[in-house]
């Protein structure tokens, strides 16, 4: 399917949701499809990501397929979003309006936003701003790491910071930043910026120095079978419950698939870790004997990466932030348009 064809789905959809819905006051695009022509193919693991402006705090309603396409709906207040100047200092929302993302407004906030931040969003202050977000993002989780933790919160709590480090340059390049592809994302903007030869050392901060495309696809068949469980037990409602469902399995394991097969099986292991924590966390609450039973599944991916004790998570967190001055340094020349040395 074409993103333009996808795109008219997700706006079909929250047309309906409107008319049954009072509490929505607007919607837009987010996600990897937000600046993609409308010709682009949109790949079978990926999904169309909408955000839909509410009056309560709702968080994410789903990821389910409309008419053949793959939606993740999520609910986002208007003091979350905030005014034009929060969102062009806003690493998550700011990319959201730098092209007319907007899918419904009734009340004309969200097109003030967008021709605000459209017009400013290359401005200098602002992309500072945004890096400055990213930077303290990393900082900011990495520093309090709970080693009393279960162990699914653990890799949680030391993953997500550490994977934040790809974003800066992607940000610092005006590049819409991604979840599951953040790493593919910042490998391309280094490239198209005569730094990729910086690439692997961001790498090696997220798996060590390196792990076979065999073993990811180990890893990938492990994966699955726990997704599978846990998504089959599952009753807690977690903020990452729409990931763990059937309808999102392709974008898990597929995309992961997808990943390897394109050569870029190191980058799976991001998401790979990430949703096996996410599954454990769901079979700890809700099916205790098998999580323990599927644990040294979780445990052999873990051990790949080198992050298999709390003192490894540690010492790699560590690693992050005092690596990370240098990575301004780099997110500075992107800006600048240079080349750091």
């Amino acid at each position: 399917m074409r993103v333009g064809a996808a795109r008219a789905v997700a706006v079909d959809w929250v047309r309906e949701r409107m008319g049954a819905d009072a509490g929505v006051r607007g919607a837009f695009f987010s996600g990897s499809t937000v600046g993609l022509p409308d010709g682009a193919v949109l790949p079978a693991s990926s999904d169309v990501d909408v955000l839909l402006v509410v009056d309560e705090p709702a968080g994410k309603l789903g990821k389910f397929r409309h008419r053949g396409v793959l939606l993740e709906v999520t609910a986002v207040t208007w003091a979350e979003l905030g005014g034009p100047r929060d969102v062009l200092g806003s690493w998550v929302f700011g990319p959201c309006f730098r092209t007319d993302t907007v899918i419904a407004d009734p009340t004309g906030r969200l097109a003030m936003i967008r021709d605000r931040v459209s017009a400013e969003f290359a401005d200098a202050r602002w992309v500072r701003r945004r890096c400055a977000g990213v930077r303290r993002r990393v900082e900011d989780g990495l520093r309090w790491l709970d080693d009393a933790a279960p162990l699914h919160e653990q890799v949680t709590a030391w993953l997500f910071p550490t994977s934040v480090t790809a974003l800066l340059p992607v940000v610092a390049a005006l590049r819409d930043p991604t979840v599951r592809r953040r790493y593919v994302r910042a490998r391309e903007v280094l490239a198209e910026r005569g730094l990729v030869d910086r690439y692997p050392e961001l790498l090696d901060l997220l798996d060590g120095g390196g792990i076979g495309p065999g073993r990811v696809r180990e890893h990938l068949v492990g994966l699955a079978a726990t997704f599978d469980e846990a998504a089959r037990v599952a009753r807690t409602p977690f903020l990452f419950s729409a990931d763990v469902t059937p309808a999102a399995r392709a974008v898990v394991v597929d995309g992961g698939a997808e990943l390897v097969a394109a050569g870029a099986h190191r980058e799976a292991m991001f998401w790979t870790v990430a949703t096996y924590a996410r599954c454990h966390a769901i079979l700890a609450a809700d099916a205790p004997a098998r999580e323990v039973a599927l644990r040294p599944r979780f445990e052999s991916a873990l051990a790949d990466l080198g992050v298999v004790s709390a003192v490894d998570r540690r010492r790699r967190a560590d690693a992050v932030l005092a690596w990370l001055p240098g990575w301004w340094a780099v997110a500075d020349a992107i800006r600048a348009g240079g080349v750091a040395g």
